[in-house]
């Protein structure tokens, strides 16, 4: 009896220290002791810039060339040696303006020769013409004969021809003359010399002396894509824009080498009708004043072309724009902070911006820098934009996303984009 309550109490002792050992391990899982859960990341910081329609002009930048409105040279058309140059190298010079003077000493004698030919014709002409008159009457009353009143008639017909040949041979003569001094055929600026005194010009060919450009005004001949200008007609057919001004172009800038644009605007004065088949370029004309000389023929600049217009298109910077193989499309950052892609319409390029046509509405914020953050369909925390440009001016300032360059920000996009 003994043993059986020994082994009775052995099993209730041994059952309180188990249910001990429960609460000791429950106690040691309590949530006191417990690790922290992890916490949700922020939406990540982008830059966006809020769309705003407005009139926009469609401005082209194109490479081209300036070139002298009008060019002459000046050329020896008489033979003989350059005794003279009457003009001062690099000057304007007028139309007309003596150049160049050729020895005219055998000019003039011929010319003397010619008028004494002239001389003698008339006075044959005289004695002939007075022939003819007196065999005249005499003739109707056969006082001569027929035949020498015709005869007489004749010659004073041959020699009324003597005299016209007689005067066509003296201004002849003066025109040779004329040309021993060698003149400014148009107004303008005058080259270096190309003959010195002394030398024998005009033999056997025109020997050229000089060159005369007219610079107060200029051509500026220019290139641009067809494949641009195919897209501009198209938009234009499709009312998506209109001509500027109702011209093929309303204005053409210059900008020069230093990158400052010139004073004077030009004005378009054709395009090609020919594509050229080597560089698939169409080349154009503009027309620019120059009234202080300061640009030269040659000088290598770029041209600003405004071709067309938009009534409520939206500029943004080009890096926001993505081409997929879908289209052209950007991110728009929604109220809540949701990030969706939106498939846009874009207009004809343009240095460093992109012309939404259709595809945004106003006030829509989209997505410049941190691309490479976010993606169609996440979160993110929209703050201003601000140009790399701009914002090197800015120093301390707070939050601002750092400045991606246009080829990783628009390549980023694309890669969000296509998720």
């Amino acid at each position: 009896m003994k043993k059986l309550a020994w082994g009775h109490s052995a099993r209730v002792g041994a059952s309180v220290l188990l249910i001990a050992g429960l609460g000791a391990g429950l106690q040691g899982c309590s949530p006191s002791n417990s690790q922290p859960a992890a916490a949700t990341p922020p939406p990540p910081e982008v830059g966006v810039v809020t769309a705003a329609a407005g009139r926009a002009d469609l401005t082209t930048e194109l490479p081209g060339r300036l070139e002298a409105f009008r060019v002459a040279q000046v050329r020896a058309r008489a033979a003989g040696i350059l005794q003279k140059r009457v003009f001062t190298e690099g000057a304007d010079v007028k139309a007309g303006q003596p150049l160049f003077e050729i020895d005219a000493a055998p000019y003039r004698a011929a010319l003397a020769s010619a008028q004494a030919q002239l001389a003698r014709a008339e006075a044959n002409l005289m004695q002939a013409q007075a022939l003819a008159d007196r065999y005249a009457p005499l003739a109707k009353t056969q006082a001569v004969s027929p035949q020498e009143a015709l005869a007489a008639q004749a010659a004073a017909k041959q020699a009324a021809a003597d005299v016209q040949a007689g005067k066509a041979a003296v201004q002849t003569a003066q025109i040779n003359l004329g040309y021993a001094t060698v003149t400014a055929p148009i107004a303008g600026r005058i080259g270096r010399a190309l003959v010195t005194e002394g030398a024998l010009v005009g033999q056997g060919e025109a020997t050229p002396l000089a060159v005369v450009q007219q610079v107060d005004k200029l051509y500026v001949n220019f290139t641009q894509p067809a494949a641009e200008v195919m897209r501009l007609r198209k938009a234009l057919a499709a009312g998506q824009i209109q001509r500027a001004a109702g011209k093929e172009a309303a204005a053409v800038q210059v900008v020069l080498e230093d990158g400052s644009v010139f004073a004077q605007p030009g004005k378009l004065l054709f395009s090609d009708l020919s594509v050229d088949p080597a560089t698939g370029q169409i080349t154009l004309r503009a027309e620019l004043p120059n009234p202080q000389r300061q640009l030269l023929p040659g000088l290598y600049v770029r041209v600003r072309l405004a071709q067309a217009e938009v009534a409520d298109g939206i500029w943004l910077p080009q890096q926001a724009v993505a081409r997929t193989p879908q289209g052209d499309t950007v991110l728009v950052v929604a109220d809540d902070g949701g990030v969706s892609a939106r498939p846009v319409k874009l207009g004809p390029p343009a240095t460093g911006r992109a012309l939404v046509l259709s595809g945004l509405k106003p006030g829509e914020k989209v997505i410049v820098d941190g691309l490479q953050k976010t993606r169609a369909g996440g979160k993110a925390r929209p703050v201003p934009w601000t140009p790399p440009g701009a914002a090197s001016g800015a120093s301390g300032a707070s939050g601002a996303a750092p400045a991606a360059s246009a080829a990783s920000a628009a390549s980023a996009a694309s890669a969000v984009i296509k998720g």
